[in-house]
């Protein structure tokens, strides 16, 4: 009996969290989760736990490259999303191979600070995202800080986000998920795509780390993009799959309640 199943493949270009919880690791399991075949290419390696960054070292802009480049030769890479790119090289080398190559659809999500406050791009990076990472972009994921920070720091508050969304995807081009987490009471996230917002709202989940949230919704957003689903229905999906994430966390030893993928991992999938 052939029991061979098709599965689209994703690209992770991202940096490693010695902790587990983010960057590729999270992006790894999280593809494994919303059913596609993970690739990767690390651009940093993080010496961090659910407390902080210790230490960051990048790698080369050509290494980052060179994975790149190889993934793309050797697999039909339905998705890709970029998360921590450290600094301006790299992100130029990998912006400029985007450019070059055939691929699947693009989600960045524009990791510049953790949620600990630690920063995970260098300052100089920024204007390179914005004048070659997110042209070649199909979507980007940031959170209320990142946007802030991409509209010329002004706080961004909850009724100022369809403005700042549409600012956004003006002036850079491609679509924009906005994340509320970062809101008081229930989080608002919406996305502007040609002129037409999509709003979603859920209860806010209480006791839970949200370490690598931000890495697992672009992840299942590229896996749903993968798969075939337009974009506002891999966003409804990629949301849902983080939110049943956070409701559904292991407690590690320490009493630490940290998101728990695995359940999705031993065949009970959160979001089909």
């Amino acid at each position: 009996m052939n029991r061979t199943t098709n599965r689209s493949v994703a690209l992770s270009i991202a940096g490693s969290d010695s902790g587990g919880g983010a960057g590729i690791q999270a992006d790894l399991r999280t593809f494994s989760a919303t059913g596609v075949f993970g690739t990767t290419a690390i651009t940093a390696v993080t010496a961090q736990n659910l407390d902080g960054v210790h230490e960051v070292v990048g790698l080369s802009p050509s290494m980052v490259e060179a994975q790149v480049a190889a993934v793309l030769d050797g697999f039909e890479v339905a998705a890709i999303k970029t998360g921590m790119l450290w600094s301006a090289e790299i992100v130029d080398r990998v912006a400029s191979l985007l450019s070059r190559r055939e691929h699947g659809p693009v989600v960045v999500d524009p990791v510049m600070v953790a949620t600990s406050g630690d920063r995970l791009l260098q300052d100089d990076a920024v204007d390179v995202y914005r004048q070659q990472l997110f042209p070649v972009s199909t979507v980007i994921t940031p959170n209320l800080d990142e946007a802030a920070l991409l509209l010329g720091g002004q706080p961004i508050e909850r009724s100022r986000m369809d403005q700042a969304a549409e600012t956004l995807a003006a002036e850079l081009g491609c679509a924009v998920l906005l994340k509320g987490g970062h809101l008081s009471g229930d989080p608002l996230d919406l996305l502007w795509q040609r002129g037409q917002i999509t709003r979603w709202e859920r209860p806010r989940i209480s006791g839970t780390n949200t370490h690598g949230s931000g890495c697992m919704l672009s992840a299942a957003l590229a896996a749903q993009l993968a798969r075939g689903a337009g974009l506002v229905d891999a966003c409804d999906r990629a949301l849902r799959f983080v939110h049943e994430v956070l409701a559904a966390p292991h407690n590690l030893a320490g009493d630490v309640h940290l998101a728990g993928i695995e359940r999705a991992l031993r065949g009970d999938p959160l979001v089909s």
